[in-house]
């Protein structure tokens, strides 16, 4: 105990029982006495000024801010996740410090059911004064010998106890198993301890003992021992309050708000340590006569200052103070005191409970007043129970007020309009002091009304509570390492890498040369980039979906202006008859010139048409199949620009000269090259993924001429569908496959674009629920439901932007019931399923830049890539790791990733602007 020294008599004074001369009157008698309580008074002003000041000290503390220097300490304890209420297993649990000069070991078994509990064995060793006071090493050999007898008294066959550390003093962590003692509180002062790993010192004691194998896994202080002890409710217990011989608070705090951790994901508990929260401002006006008494005679004068007025070590001896003042103003007793009320330390807590017991309280009263060698009248005796309840009062409401600070913090981390929390309390003041916690409740519901909060008592904090830290821990430990099984799969190494870009760059040799391959490399007839000399209008058409567009693209000097217009295309004419179709899409070309001015015009014409297509020339393109719902009748097999130019011959007063059927990757690459003559690589990471690039003409099989170059169209979606990707498929790729509409094709595709992602990550999650590594192995319907995870949820997720809230808010939409671990965890599937696509898509720009490298013979080769699709564009991190392995896989490449805008509008336009240019160069 902190010893508070002798009572505090004014100069003058005698410590006498004799009452003085002259009693004051009645009158005065009141006066005095109101005067005495009214300064336990704490008006909602004084207490929000408190709160705020407390608040702005966690905060400054948080941000490591030294200038100021907070009051308070924000420690972390990396304890970064609460129970799930399956934890199980036999766990040593060591106590010191939580319930003064003793020190408790237990066995602790948690089953992992509320049905099932077992009592822990426990056994309590009184800590003689001279260890309390003396060496450091002498405290934990005495810690080490209570261990081994009672292990010696509870003999178990396990081998390697782990054992968890209640360590209930200001400690500066630096790990769950590491943590340095700060300073000595409630009485202690053992030398040599503090700046010291108490930890290290405790596993050294355990050695020098040698009579058992225990290993010290975590080291936990009475606060968060209190939080993790507290039976699971409705709603997530994240703050442990302690009011025992100190007071303390914890909670579980966003990790990327304390600034000492480096951490940008997960919460960690963080340990306020506000008992020695002082603010001359804020805390002066409601310090007491006696409170400076108490603080001036105590062990650490000044130190604590906040915990001297509601820790119940010291509630007690305030009452006894004032009740000496009272006595000795000839109020209370007759004027009469005793040698054991002028003792310090004779009124403890326990006394104060209970003289403030409603039932039992006047009639305990006088035993107290006269075991401490007191006769009390009756008056005396309700008088003593209005100082308890003063005393009381304002503990509580000081105490409210610093929990208030806590709530108010966690709900701006949280950024929550109401915060739905539950708070374990624990200590000997809530235990045997009822109307403290009625008090404190009726405070926090007034200091922060927004807050929804449930008091909930911790089921034996210093031992269960450590015990399931511990427990807790080699949960996170064991389900980490089946996360990380799970997810080996998916982190490919240099090797790795390497042998896909290898084995790409041998499908397209293959291809170019016509031999079997899974890379189709089909020629486009763009023989050219634009130079920057296209001029004139053009019309282009987009065909990619259920929207049509239809757009009229100026080519000036310098600038390229765009007007388009979308029109739908109704069902019954995307699965009625091709006549159907195309006339529909001349009638809205004919719509679009008549609304522009074009009518009778002759206008050049690009077709983005994004199915699947043979080209036999520029302006030839047979439709192979129908894909995303169109299923027109009499088109497949089909050259789709005759098609074309049949409808506009039907629609005679249509003037259009269809020049060239455009690959939306193609007109990726165009559109980009207009801006970059070094453009001469387009790509698309989107629903689906494919490539093209400028290839040299000689090297194209099955078309005419050994000079200039030529786009092809590789349709790398299906590359690896020859089984060359098997050694990097997994099951969850094996069970996407065999789920989609196309099993054991586009396996490239597959594994890289934003159809499939987001249902490679759902299996992931299905998995590791299944092995109760995420939502407590509780199966939900929605993650049975096949699609429900898009794609656009992994861009979401990991968005550098949002906190851990915001990702589990997205989860929560999606009927997921999760804890942050789990959110955690999500957004480490959505990263590794991510990076891999990112990389494979790397590997597989690096075999085309290097193929266009090795053509023209050239040491170095500087090109541009122009990019579209929502995934590259969206996704946070996508484009930076391709470009990154890029770099990796081609160094003597440097590659430029240019965004494209309309690469299938203004793309398709500029093809033809450049077949224009060329055909005009001929005939020149």
């Amino acid at each position: 105990m902190d010893t508070i020294g002798p009572v505090g008599l004014q100069p003058g004074e005698r410590a006498s029982s004799c009452p003085p001369e002259g009693l004051p009157r009645p009158s005065d008698s009141l006066e005095l006495v109101q005067q005495c309580l009214q300064q336990f008074k704490v008006t909602k002003a004084q207490l929000q000024h408190i709160q705020a000041s407390l608040l702005c000290s966690m905060e400054q503390a948080l941000k490591g801010q030294d200038s100021p220097a907070p009051s308070v300490r924000m420690l972390p304890t990396y304890v970064g996740s609460t129970p799930h209420g399956t934890e199980q297993g036999e766990l040593l649990v060591l106590e010191l410090g939580a319930t003064g000069a003793s020190l408790r070991v237990l066995w602790v078994t948690l089953t992992g059911t509320k049905e099932r509990s077992v009592e822990p064995k426990s056994q309590e060793f009184v800590i003689p004064q001279e260890v309390t006071l003396g060496a450091g090493q002498q405290l934990f050999d005495f810690a080490a010998r209570c261990l081994s007898e009672f292990l010696d008294a509870h003999p178990t066959e396990n081998q390697g106890l782990k054992l968890g550390f209640n360590f209930s003093f200001p400690c500066h962590q630096t790990g769950l198993d590491r943590g340095t003692l700060i300073s000595w509180t409630k009485g202690f002062r053992c030398s040599g301890v503090e700046g010291q790993d108490v930890v290290q010192l405790l596993r050294e004691a355990i050695q020098r003992q040698g009579t058992h194998s225990i290993d010290v896994v975590a080291m936990v202080n009475d606060t968060v021992g209190t939080m993790m002890g507290c039976e699971l409710g409705t709603r997530p217990c994240e703050v442990g309050l302690i009011v025992d011989t100190g007071t303390n608070a914890c909670y579980m705090e966003e990790a990327r708000h304390v600034k000492v951790l480096d951490e940008d994901r997960g919460r960690t508990c963080v340990s306020i340590e506000w008992g020695s929260f002082y603010d001359a401002q804020a805390l002066g006006p409601v310090l007491t006569t006696f409170d400076h008494t108490l603080d001036r005679d105590s062990l650490i004068p000044g130190a604590q200052r906040f915990e001297k007025m509601i820790g119940g070590l010291y509630l007690g001896e305030l009452v006894r103070l004032v009740l000496v003042h009272l006595a000795q103003h000839g109020v209370l007793f007759g004027g009469c005191t005793s040698p054991a009320l002028l003792s310090q330390g004779s009124i403890l807590l326990e006394h104060v409970a209970e003289i403030e017991n409603a039932t039992s309280g006047t009639a305990r009263t006088h035993t107290i007043l006269q075991d401490l060698g007191l006769s009390p009248r009756a008056s005396d005796a309700e008088l003593v129970k209005h100082v308890c309840a003063a005393v009381c009062t304002r503990a509580a409401q000081l105490c409210a007020a610093a929990l208030a600070a806590l709530l108010s913090r966690l709900q701006h981390s949280r950024e929550q309009q109401t915060l739905h929390v539950a708070v374990a309390t624990g200590g000997r003041v809530f235990e045997r002091h009822p109307r403290f916690l009625r008090a404190l409740k009726e405070m926090v519901m007034l200091l922060v009304p927004e807050c929804d909060v449930s008091f909930i008592p911790s089921v034996d904090g210093g031992g269960r509570g450590v015990a399931m830290v511990t427990a807790v821990a080699a949960r996170m430990a064991a389900h980490r390492h089946i996360l990380e099984e799970t997810l080996a799969p998916f982190q490919l190494d240099f090797e790795q890498l390497t042998a896909v870009q290898a084995q790409m760059r041998e499908a397209m040799v293959r291809g170019l040369a016509g031999e079997a391959s899974s890379l189709r490399m089909l020629p486009t007839y763009v023989r050219a980039t634009p130079d920057g000399s296209e001029r004139g209008d053009f019309l282009a058409l987009d065909l990619g979906g259920t929207n049509f567009r239809v757009l009229l693209v100026r080519v000036a000097e310098g600038s390229v202006q765009i007007t388009n217009q979308v029109y739908s295309i109704p069902e019954c004419v995307t699965q009625g008859s091709g006549q159907q179709l195309f006339d529909h899409i001349v009638d809205c070309i004919l719509d679009f010139q008549q609304k522009q001015g074009l009518s009778g015009q002759s206008l050049p014409l690009g077709f983005t048409f994004s199915f699947p297509c043979k080209q036999l020339g520029l302006d030839q393109g047979i439709l192979l199949n129908w894909t995303k719902g169109f299923n027109a009748s009499g088109c497949e097999g089909q050259d789709v620009v005759c098609l074309l130019r049949e409808a506009i011959r039907r629609r005679k007063a249509v003037e259009l000269n269809v020049v060239a059927i455009v690959n939306d990757t193609v007109g990726t690459m165009m559109s980009c090259g207009y801006d970059d003559p070094h453009c001469e690589m387009g790509l698309i990471v989107g629903t689906g993924t494919n490539a093209c690039y400028m290839e040299e003409l000689r090297n194209v099989a099955g078309v005419a001429g050994d000079s200039g170059h030529m786009c092809i169209n590789m349709e790398w979606g299906a590359f690896g569908d020859d089984g060359s990707l098997g050694m990097l498929s997994t099951c969850f790729d094996a069970s996407v496959d065999q789920a989609s509409i196309n099993p054991g094709k586009q396996r490239f595709e597959k594994m890289i674009s934003g159809m499939y992602l987001g249902e490679i990550v759902r299996h992931i999650l299905l998995h590791l629920t299944s092995l109760g590594v995420l939502f407590r192995g509780q199966k939900t319907q929605s993650l049975q439901t096949r699609d429900i995870f898009k794609t656009k949820f992994l861009s979401e997720i990991e968005s550098d932007s949002l906190a851990l809230r915001q990702v589990r808010a997205i989860l929560e939409d999606l009927g997921l019931t999760l804890t942050s671990d789990d959110a955690l965890m999500v957004l480490e599937v959505c990263q590794a399923v991510s990076r891999r696509a990112a990389q494979l898509c790397g590997a597989g720009v690096a075999a085309v830049v290097e193929k266009i490298r090795e053509n023209r013979g050239l040491q170095e080769l500087s090109v541009s890539v122009g990019v579209d699709g929502t995934l590259y564009k969206l996704h946070p991190h996508f484009s930076r790791l391709v470009s990154a392995t890029v770099r990796k896989l081609a160094p003597h490449c440097t590659v430029t990733f240019l965004q494209s805008e309309d690469g299938s509008g203004k793309g398709a336009a500029l093809v033809t602007a450049v077949a224009c240019r060329l055909a005009q160069m001929a005939h020149v």
